[in-house]
């Protein structure tokens, strides 16, 4: 009987637990600045897309008006909630029309975080011509 008790279990012990838990954190801390730029590129896909979606909006305006708004909703457009609004914000960009004539309109998506820390906040702007470029980098 005394043996069954004291028959030790091979388990591992709670120092090689830490061991690796500080290891996985160390290997983590190497790898996430690598990251960044990849996750900032594919945030800024966002930027593009939403600028995209509004020059559509603006044409299909300019083709029943013969003129480009200078109102989101007037075309049609739906911000979508900011992240920066609360916890079910989605949208990483406020998207707003800076300029519209009869002629001409500009719209810039302007990030509403530091993707990657440095006070900088990424700008994209966007034309009737359906040029999209970036203002300011981040």
């Amino acid at each position: 009987m005394k043996n069954k008790l004291n028959k030790r279990l091979d388990a591992y012990t709670l120092t090689e637990i830490l061991i690796v838990l500080v290891i996985i954190g160390i290997l983590i801390l190497l790898a996430l600045p690598n990251l960044m730029p990849l996750i900032t590129k594919a945030k800024t896909t966002e930027a593009k897309l939403q600028l995209e979606h509004l020059a559509k909006l603006q044409q299909g305006y300019f083709y029943e008006n013969s003129k480009y708004s200078s109102d989101l909703v007037e075309i049609g457009f739906i911000q979508e909630k900011l992240t920066s609004d609360g916890k079910d914000g989605k949208a990483n960009y406020k998207v707003e029309i800076t300029a519209a004539s009869n002629n001409t309109f500009t719209a810039k998506a302007t990030a509403v975080a530091d993707f990657d820390g440095d006070g900088t906040f990424n700008v994209w702007q966007i034309d009737q011509d359906k040029n999209i470029k970036e203002l300011i980098a981040d």
